[in-house]
């Protein structure tokens, strides 16, 4: 079992569940799935470009990325439906555990100029989401491999429906945000 779940378990649910006023542990808010994203729109004219970008997402959540492709074509952007732009990745259960507690101890503290996350980022529906603009915070990435370093979007659900409770369960499993 991850590190994160243990403390999530042990120490996290019975301070949700005197601070909320939960009475049953399986009520208490946790985290139900984490979505990386990572756009890349040059990856239309360039095939290596969105190999790259896989193999580098890959190596950060340790899952292999789904490609993601474009639903309309964009004239602007020279893109045509069908072509891929992008690369996700859905993460549960231990290696979403590992992943987060990974992203709050280790990546987040090496971004430069940090003073924390916004507490402005809920969606209304009691999930977080999160925008890094280079991938090299994450120890995994060899700065010298990679051509250019790109940034990802990342979603954190929760079980619950408040912005509240979300917030609670993520300040108490140690996201770094704002005072």
């Amino acid at each position: 079992m991850a590190r994160l779940h243990d403390k999530y378990k042990n120490e996290v649910v019975p301070q949700l569940m005197d601070k909320l006023g939960i009475k049953n542990r399986l009520a208490a808010p946790k985290l139900e799935k984490i979505v990386v994203n990572m756009g890349v729109g040059e990856a239309a004219h360039d095939a290596k470009i969105l190999d790259e970008a896989v193999s580098g997402l890959s190596l950060i959540v340790g899952q292999k990325p789904i490609k993601t492709f474009a639903k309309k074509a964009v004239a602007g952007f020279k893109i045509r439906a069908g072509v891929p732009v992008g690369c996700k990745v859905t993460l549960r259960g231990r290696m979403m555990y590992e992943f987060f507690d990974r992203l709050v101890n280790v990546a987040l503290a090496r971004v430069r100029d940090f003073r924390g996350l916004s507490t402005k980022a809920f969606d209304g529906r009691g999930n977080y989401n999160l925008g890094i603009t280079e991938q090299i915070i994450f120890p995994e990435i060899d700065y010298d491999k990679f051509q250019k370093t790109r940034g990802m979007d990342i979603a954190i659900t929760t079980s619950t429906n408040s912005d509240e409770q979300a917030f609670e369960l993520l300040r108490l499993m140690g996201m770094p945000f704002k005072k």
